[in-house]
């Protein structure tokens, strides 16, 4: 079997569709594939990006050309702020799992849907570790997403930001700058532009 049948199988048994998060673990267990390469996750994205026989969702989720016409319709919404700002909350959530880091978002968004699941289940941290005091670690608890290091630790602040006000995050993040932590703002493009500062930068994701 060639790699990029094995990518198809693996999306095959997901209903046609997939993230890069999922390939990168299942595609990987289909027998009869021989990777031969130190970086199967960049063959990967290369192989999915071959319009013969697959086509790109949004960011990050890929779909067969034989699926098409027949996906769930909430894998294909696209409008609601809520559902765009619950799916890209998922996909830190996946790559977090995928590296072994430990996973966690406030509680009142774990009934949101990441596409056939809810942020819920897919984290790996119920509850919040009691890593400072009471009143930085309450604070925590409001940030879109955070993983945790092997020590209970933050390790790396995610804030998902569609429509709110980026200093908010900006301000949110100042209160953990005496932790050994990444922080980083998930936002389209568009939105940088209000942010001036050439220091921020390194903290803006764009998608």
């Amino acid at each position: 079997m060639k790699q990029h049948e094995a990518v198809i199988e693996a999306m095959r048994t997901n209903g046609g569709y997939a993230t890069l998060g999922w390939l990168y673990t299942e595609a990987l267990k289909i027998p009869g594939v021989k990777w031969k390469t130190k970086t199967p996750f960049a063959s990967i994205r290369r192989i999915v990006q071959d319009y013969r026989f697959f086509f790109k969702i949004r960011p990050g989720l890929w779909a067969l050309n034989e699926a098409k016409g027949r996906l769930p319709k909430n894998i294909q919404d696209k409008r609601s702020q809520e559902s765009v700002h619950s799916y890209y909350q998922g996909l830190l959530i996946e790559l977090g799992n995928l590296k072994k880091l430990g996973t966690f978002v406030p509680n009142q968004d774990r009934r949101k849907q990441f596409l056939n699941s809810s942020l819920g289940e897919i984290i790996t941290v119920d509850k919040i570790y009691p890593f400072s005091y009471e009143e930085t670690v309450k604070r925590a608890q409001t940030i879109d997403v955070i993983w945790f290091n092997e020590r209970k630790m933050p390790s790396e602040l995610f804030e998902v930001e569609h429509t709110s006000d980026i200093n908010r995050a900006l301000l949110n993040f100042v209160l953990f700058q005496d932790f050994n932590v990444i922080f980083r703002i998930i936002a389209p493009q568009t939105r940088l532009k209000g942010v001036q500062s050439e220091n921020l930068q390194p903290l803006l994701c764009r998608h």
